[in-house]
């Protein structure tokens, strides 16, 4: 039932923008019908996998490296969660196939499939190391205590820097990669890690101090993605 509430805006809005406002049939209604329950049931056992699979497993490795005492394996592990995570994410997946498509096209890149290729993993590898830099900076904050607000300032006068001297074709796809790298796979275990850290840690809050690691994968793929694009 949270599944359909959560999907009714949605049906809503198609329905009433192509009955009332194109005033045209719904095209294909049975595909339309199977395909939303296929999605309703889809979502149900994604969330459903979310609470029972991906955020305890984030917060009991949080809590087993925060017990261990060791900042140097929790940092690499860190990296390691932010780097796999990205490399699996199906919506970068995407988005990296269909920017060497269109770089291809418009003549930046070889239009072979090797090229294509290249392209879209050089972005994808990337996009990547950038999250797992980003997450190692915010666990490493978390531990230290410093305030997320001077971070994330500094990140984004990076970001305002780098598109000023970046070239135009690569700032659209660098801006789009922020918001792809957190989606399904990265933003269940990222923030398990930080609110199961950040609880582990004397003196920490999880609601101040576990939350903002999202920011800092949202951020740094924009910066490396035009520093791409620059080398490139």
């Amino acid at each position: 039932m949270d599944s359909i509430k959560d999907l009714l805006p949605i049906v809503a809005v198609i329905t009433f923008f192509q009955l009332v406002v194109l005033r045209q049939p719904i095209p294909n209604l049975t595909g339309l019908l199977t395909g939303a329950l296929l999605v309703v049931i889809g979502l149900t056992l994604f969330v459903h996998g979310l609470k029972t699979g991906l955020f305890p497993l984030g917060e009991t490795m949080a809590h087993g490296f925060a017990r261990r005492g060791s900042i140097s394996w929790l940092l690499a592990f860190a990296f390691a969660l932010g780097f796999g995570t990205t490399v699996a994410e199906p919506a970068l997946i995407a988005i990296a196939n269909e920017a060497a498509r269109v770089a291809a096209v418009g003549g930046m890149i070889a239009d072979t499939p090797a090229s294509a290729t290249d392209y879209a993993n050089g972005l994808r590898l990337t996009v990547a190391l950038s999250v797992g830099l980003a997450i190692t900076v915010g666990v490493l904050r978390i531990i230290r205590g410093w305030p997320l607000h001077y971070l994330i300032a500094g990140g984004y006068i990076g970001v305002v820097i780098m598109t000023a001297y970046a070239p135009p074709e690569i700032i659209g796809i660098a801006y789009d990669s922020g918001g792809v790298t957190t989606s399904t796979i990265t933003v269940p275990l990222v923030t398990a890690l930080g609110v199961g850290l950040s609880t582990s840690i004397h003196g920490r809050n999880p609601l101040t101090d576990g939350f903002g690691l999202i920011a800092f994968a949202s951020l740094t793929p924009m910066i490396f993605v035009m520093g791409y694009g620059m080398l490139l």
